[in-house]
């Protein structure tokens, strides 16, 4: 006697759906197979906080990774990333030895990402703090203390208050400060080159805008000095220059 199988009972909701997913990925793009020069540099870009990415996933672009790195070069360069806290998920771009490399360590490889011109346009200047636009912004309406760190993840930063010697306020976007910065001020956390950092009163201790970095160890110059500033990026330098708030 045969044994009738019974068809499994109808669903009226699917068991699984497929859709479209836009992902905020960072891309990490190593000029060099030296993973001793490139820890330093991270080291000296992230101020030694392993937790500064925050596990975020990561895409490592191998577009100027050198065709003489080995396999070991690239599991040495995912164990990098992870110490400095990131995810490393996927690879784009690089030679064939590369990307087969990144794949045997477990990387999905992407299509190479397309070769856009880059159109400079320099920006107009500023007669006021402009108000922030962006999808996430982080308001704080209290003093930032000596050893605060404030962090606006994903957006702007506007703090209401005094930033004092000692703290730290860090944003993916702009810094807005509407009273004295004294502390230390980080924009374009992630990479953003267009952020800026304005303030009415300039007296800050470090800066940077997508990790170009300044140190006020001198005396900043009467023009700026107490004055409402603001701070951008003209190539890979650092810029600091008044406002005119009337």
């Amino acid at each position: 006697m045969t044994a009738s199988v019974k068809p499994a009972p109808s669903r009226s909701n699917p068991l699984f759906e497929i859709k479209s997913a836009a992902l905020n990925l960072i891309a990490f793009a190593p000029k060099t197979a030296n993973l001793a020069e490139l820890e330093a540099a991270l080291e000296q870009k992230l101020g030694g906080r392993a937790d500064f990415f925050g596990g975020d996933a990561a895409v490592v672009d191998l577009t100027e990774w050198p065709e003489s790195a080995t396999a070991l070069d690239v599991s040495g360069l995912l164990s990098l990333l992870r110490k400095a806290g990131l995810q490393p998920v996927a690879a784009r771009n690089g030679l064939p030895g590369a990307r087969a490399a990144a794949s045997s360590a477990g990387l999905v490889l992407l299509p190479d990402a397309p070769q856009r011109d880059v159109v400079e346009e320099k920006p107009a200047e500023n007669k006021a703090i402009p108000a922030p636009v962006t999808q996430t912004t982080l308001i704080v309406d209290k003093p930032v203390r000596s050893g605060q760190q404030v962090y606006a993840r994903g957006g702007d930063l506007i703090v209401l208050a005094l930033v004092s010697h000692g703290a730290e306020v860090i944003a993916d976007g702009n810094i807005h400060v509407y009273a004295p910065l004294r502390g230390r001020a980080l924009a374009g956390a992630r990479g953003n080159t267009e952020a800026r950092i304005l303030t009415h009163c300039m007296e800050a201790e470090l800066l940077s805008v997508a990790g170009v970095y300044r140190a006020l160890d001198e005396p900043l110059p009467a023009s700026i000095k107490g004055r409402a500033a603001q701070v951008r990026l003209d190539g890979n330098k650092l810029v600091i220059e008044a406002l005119t708030l009337d």
